[in-house]
């Protein structure tokens, strides 16, 4: 599960076959009788103004960004459960702490209420498979 690098995150928010326009079509290369459907900006972001979809756009390409980050996190916070996993199993105890996972589901359940519980159930799960 290699960390990829937000350069490589941009046809994911693009239509195939060419780039984003909020002013209109586009189709890099194309002939001018070419009979590919155009997709614009609005088409993909499904705004209704051309400046909706560039805040969209913008906003998407954060989102991201973000993403690709968290996604990061949560590698080294499997790499680093596993140290502790490691750790614990060598000098003779289980590989998982009940106690500790409880905590860390509180403190997911503070910070994000009740689907925080879920999104740190999964985490759990990534770090140390299923029970």
């Amino acid at each position: 599960m290699a960390h990829r690098p937000p350069a490589s995150r941009g046809p994911r928010a693009r239509p195939a076959g060419g780039r984003l326009s909020s002013s209109g079509p586009c189709r890099p290369g194309a002939a001018p009788d070419h009979q590919e459907p155009l997709m614009t900006a609005i088409d993909v972001t499904g705004a209704r103004t051309p400046e909706a979809a560039d805040v969209i756009t913008g906003a998407r390409e954060r989102i991201d960004a973000l993403d690709d980050r968290i996604i990061g996190l949560i590698q080294e916070r499997v790499a680093v459960s596993a140290v502790i996993q490691e750790a614990r199993i060598s000098s003779g105890g289980r590989r998982v702490n009940l106690s500790r996972e409880m905590d860390v589901l509180g403190h997911y359940r503070e910070a994000l209420g009740k689907p925080g519980t879920a999104l740190a159930m999964t985490l759990l799960e990534l770090c140390r498979g299923k029970i």
